[in-house]
């Protein structure tokens, strides 16, 4: 737990009506100007004096006369606020409020670190910010200006302070946002909570779901933010063996295709292709979840972050025939968890369906290439599949 455990906006730009319960780290995933920076501004505004007071320009278009209204429950039980009619009056009870670091996207490449004025909160800015450079071109890109800064931050024994952090990963290669994201969670564990938007599978954790903030936004109810509950014990240990970075894309995507293997999730970018679908620009990720015993996994993490998904997976046996009892429990246990609606069987399996079988495992990405590639020739049940996943991404 962090020194913060609730959090309320209100009337802030996008966020009409948003509440959350962070932990010691927090991470604020979602679509761009899905309202992710809205929401570490409107923390910042509310904890720092130095902040710039809300004005008429960060009121909601529907908040109520006007109004802003930030509010957040401090570890010890205490409640801060900001209420404000901008431009007429402002109100606010900072007392008792956790210094406050500001680390924003636009501030990367030069001090790093927003005004920050709380107590003791200027002097670790200042340990943040970066040396002066002796010439110009010998200055550290911001990435790494980043990561030195953090550095130095837990060199220093920092205690009891919100740091919030606007996409950590800009400027870093994956080697350097692994280590950035260790630092920070050290940083966490010493007593410290941290608040970061991110775009990066790397900063994301799915044995620890209940770290994520999904972030969304409709023009009907502006911001909205979801956080899921964790992943049953029994469980939580197998998702982190099965997630790496690529399956992590799971979080940032706006629907999943999941399949069983790396023959489907090769193939179908060509189906959506032969359908003149662009996947990445609708959002769409194919994922393949290493068997499929472990698509019920993938199916229960979606379930719990609320993420749109379509299955596709073998049923192992010819139309007329039973599957051997292991198949059919598996079938049975896909079912449960995802309905027949998200799910698409393929009959008896993929390869018969899709028409890349082949002797040779190396000889199915040319199977796959020539039996898609510009014809729009796609069997029926992938067409749709893919026609189901476009249709939740499109939701």
């Amino acid at each position: 737990m962090g020194p913060l455990t609730r959090i309320s906006i209100q009337g802030y730009r996008a966020a009409r009506e948003l509440e959350f319960t962070p932990g010691a780290v927090c991470a604020l995933v979602g679509e761009a100007s899905s309202g992710k920076s809205t929401v570490l501004t409107a923390i910042w505004t509310l904890l720092e004096a130095a902040a710039p007071p809300p004005t008429i320009d960060d009121v909601s278009r529907d908040a109520s006369a006007g109004r802003i209204h930030l509010e957040a429950r401090l570890n010890g039980g205490d409640t801060i606020f900001l209420d404000a009619r901008p431009p007429d009056t402002l109100n606010l009870n900072r007392a008792g409020a956790p210094p406050v670091l500001f680390l924003p996207a636009n501030l990367r490449a030069r001090t790093l670190v927003a005004p920050a004025t709380g107590s003791g909160a200027a002097d670790v800015a200042e340990v943040v910010r970066p040396p002066l450079p002796d010439h110009h071109w010998s200055a550290a890109d911001g990435g790494l200006l980043l990561v030195q800064g953090m550095e130095r931050v837990l060199a220093a024994g920092l205690r009891d302070f919100v740091l919030l952090v606007e996409e950590p990963e800009l400027y870093l290669s994956p080697h350097a946002q692994r280590h950035l994201y260790r630092v920070l969670r050290e940083l966490a564990q010493r007593g410290n909570q941290i608040l970061y938007s991110t775009h990066a599978p790397v900063f994301l954790s799915v044995d620890r779901l209940e770290e994520l903030a999904l972030v969304r936004h409709t023009k009907d109810v502006g911001t909205t933010l979801y956080q899921p509950e964790p992943l049953p014990e029994a469980e939580s240990f197998r998702a982190l063996s099965e997630f790496d970075s690529d399956r992590a894309e799971l979080f940032l995507a706006r629907a999943a295709l999941l399949v069983e293997g790396r023959t489907e999730k090769m193939t179908f970018p060509l189906v959506f292709d032969a359908l003149d679908v662009e996947a990445d620009k609708e959002g769409i990720v194919v994922l393949e979840c290493g068997g499929k015993g472990n698509i019920p996994l993938f199916a229960r993490v979606c379930n719990a972050c609320d993420i749109p998904y379509v299955i596709v997976h073998d049923r192992d046996a010819p139309a007329g025939h039973k599957p051997v009892e292991s198949e059919l429990v598996v079938n049975r246990q896909i079912l449960e968890v995802a309905g027949k609606r998200r799910t698409v069987v393929l009959v008896p399996d993929f390869e018969a369906v899709s028409g890349v079988s082949a002797r040779t495992r190396s000889r199915k990405p040319a199977r796959a290439y020539q039996r898609y590639t510009g014809n729009g020739d796609v069997p029926e049940p992938l067409k749709v599949a893919v026609e189901r996943v476009l249709r939740e991404a499109r939701r």
